[in-house]
């Protein structure tokens, strides 16, 4: 704090996590705040502090006690070969120290950040696809955990996106990065900062491009289950049309069943003494059969019909009486 002339409020997002061995996961909340003479970066897995001539990375997420290596750890180290590279150029023609770290730090944010929405849409792609062979549980399981990891990153990169927009629009945070010139003397006002703000835009254009994209994932999978949604109740509708036509059936033959009832009891009639008795109780049962079974049939058809025309019926008529 007395090397950088910080005080601790500075330090409590950067280094949030330094001693938190069990919950390693970097704050999901980007910032970059401006001091005097640094600047204070919270990226992803990325926070750091840069000045006009040096950059310290408070590097929690690379290693645990213990020697225990996390994921991460690989990709971090390329960053931080790739950093200390690019820091080391030098010239006339040079990007100020402190825009070649923001820069570095930027490309390794949107990279990470391609790199996993591509791992996104491929599963997606995968899910989808099983999807339009056959709808069960375990495929539609899968499909609503990639929805909340989708909609997690789409959190995340919305945030970045956010953060680069605003900063885009405060002139005085954008003169303020300039900590080459600030410390040679020079003082930026008003919007005489062009070169940090195209770099600004360059990945906030990225950002927009990855957000989009993901918006994009996520509206394939609204439109998917809206559509799984018709399919299940249309079999669901179909089912329950089934068992009509089976209950209509079983009625049907209930009252056939009944006429032969009455006369299969030990009773005496004289239908009994006419040759033609049995073939007439058949005869009658059947056709009180058919009839029942065509009157049943005709009323789920028209009760099918109205569910798909009475609404239109309904609200024709309610524009015409407001007309």
């Amino acid at each position: 704090m007395k090397t950088h002339n910080l005080v601790s409020r500075d330090f409590r997002k950067l280094n949030r996590h330094q001693h938190s061995v069990g919950n390693l996961k970097p704050d999901i909340v980007p910032s970059i705040v401006t001091r005097s003479d640094c600047i204070l970066l919270n990226f992803l897995n990325i926070r750091a502090l840069i000045k006009h001539d040096k950059v310290v990375l408070f590097d929690s997420s690379s290693s645990v006690p213990g020697g225990a290596r996390l994921n991460e750890s690989h990709s971090h180290a390329i960053f931080v070969k790739e950093l200390s590279k690019r820091l080391r150029l030098t010239g006339t023609d040079d990007e100020p120290y402190e825009f070649r770290a923001l820069e570095s730090i930027l490309v390794y944010v949107m990279s990470n950040l391609t790199t996993e929405m591509n791992v996104h849409k491929t599963v997606l792609r995968n899910v989808l696809y099983g999807l339009d062979e056959s709808i069960d549980r375990v495929k539609l399981r899968y499909l609503l955990i990639q929805s909340k990891k989708i909609s997690q990153f789409h959190q995340k990169a919305a945030l970045i996106r956010d953060l680069l927009d605003g900063l885009l629009e405060q002139d005085d945070v954008l003169n303020s990065l300039y900590l080459t010139d600030k410390n040679n003397g020079i003082l930026h006002h008003g919007s005489d900062h062009a070169e940090i703000e195209m770099l600004l835009e360059s990945y906030y254009k990225t950002s927009d491009e990855i957000v989009q994209t993901v918006e994009n994932l996520k509206s394939q999978i609204k439109t998917t289950e809206e559509i799984i949604n018709v399919v299940l109740d249309s079999n669901r509708n179909e089912l329950m049309l089934l068992s009509l036509k089976f209950s209509t059936g079983l009625l049907s033959m209930g009252i056939a069943m009944y006429v032969a009832a009455l006369y299969g009891m030990n009773l005496e009639n004289f239908i009994e003494e006419l040759d033609y008795g049995f073939e007439s109780i058949i005869l009658v049962g059947s056709i009180l059969m058919f009839v029942l079974l065509g009157f049943s049939m005709n009323r789920l058809k028209k009760v099918g019909k109205m569910t798909m025309t009475g609404a239109y019926r309904e609200g024709s008529l309610g524009r015409k009486r407001f007309h």
